[in-house]
């Protein structure tokens, strides 16, 4: 059962057509998307100035419904979460899309595929970015030197100040899935675990006010998650330059297999898997 996994293509038309053009050759049975799927001009939301003013409805929706109709049957499912860089306005747009059998959007759900549960979960820990609609406290109130904290930063949707303050990661986590059996379960996530090699930035030797930066900033729920959980597959994005700083792609944590589709080149970088087989997964660049 062949599967394709991408992630952070930030809009770019050319990563985005070589991954129609990969999916009408190769026929896969499913194609996972990791978030941060659209331009950096629409984090603030649309308007006369973007570049892209409807990229979802005008380019996403419809070159993925045109290439339904092409590929019918051979049209692969398609599981999407959006990230930290995606302004959370065009949520509506995806879960419309879905709802007309485009993608399934699975940010904060579960979806029974084949043998399989798909989770998804787009939050990550604080950044020192300014927008904050996909960001939250990860397993308490803190935030890491030079990075913002969920209660400061912009919004372009809003939510509740309870939220902002007190919800976490971890508490998420539990909610979606604390309670399940998750051995043939696939987590697609926008955020790497912590300390492993999917979540090193390009952070060694640097300080802010005297205090050195730790240059793993993945989440320390995901990863207390998965140790606890041990699902089949987890997938994840957000952090370009982790696989040419460690050399890897992937890791294990326990008897599950953790993937990073993000790329700080000009390529698409694919991860192709089967979840008979997650040992024989590999990555390719296009």
């Amino acid at each position: 059962m062949r599967c394709f996994f991408v992630s952070d293509l930030h809009g770019r038309y050319k990563r985005y057509h070589k991954l129609f053009s990969l999916l009408r050759d190769r026929l896969p049975s499913a194609l996972f998307m990791g978030g941060d799927l659209l331009p950096h001009g629409l984090a603030h939301g649309p308007g006369p100035e973007t570049e892209h003013p409807d990229f979802v409805g005008r380019f996403l929706v419809d070159n993925f419904a045109r290439l339904r109709d092409e590929m019918g049957k051979s049209y692969p499912d398609i599981f999407v979460i959006l990230g930290n860089d995606d302004g959370r306005f065009e949520e509506t747009a995806f879960i419309d899309a879905a709802a007309k059998g485009v993608w399934n959007y699975v940010h904060d759900r579960k979806i029974a595929w084949h043998d399989y549960m798909v989770y998804g979960y787009a939050f990550v820990p604080p950044t020192p970015f300014q927008l904050k609609d996909w960001e939250k406290y990860d397993v308490s109130r803190y935030t890491d030197p030079g990075c913002v904290s969920p209660e400061q930063g912009f919004r372009v949707v809003n939510v509740s100040e309870y939220e902002k303050r007190y919800s976490t990661i971890a508490k998420d986590l539990e909610v979606l899935g604390g309670g399940d059996n998750l051995e043939n379960a696939l987590l697609l996530f926008h955020t790497p675990p912590y300390k492993t090699l999917l979540d090193k930035a390009d952070l060694d030797g640097k300080m802010i006010d005297h205090a050195p930066l730790d240059p793993h900033v993945g989440s320390i729920a995901v990863r207390r998650f998965i140790e606890k959980k041990q699902p089949l597959i987890t997938l994840h994005g957000h952090i370009h330059e982790s696989t040419r700083l460690t050399g890897a792609w992937r890791d294990k944590i326990g008897k599950t297999h953790c993937f990073n589709a993000a790329h700080d080149g000009s390529e698409l970088a694919v991860i192709e898997f089967d979840p008979a087989c997650p040992e024989k997964a590999e990555r390719f660049l296009i």
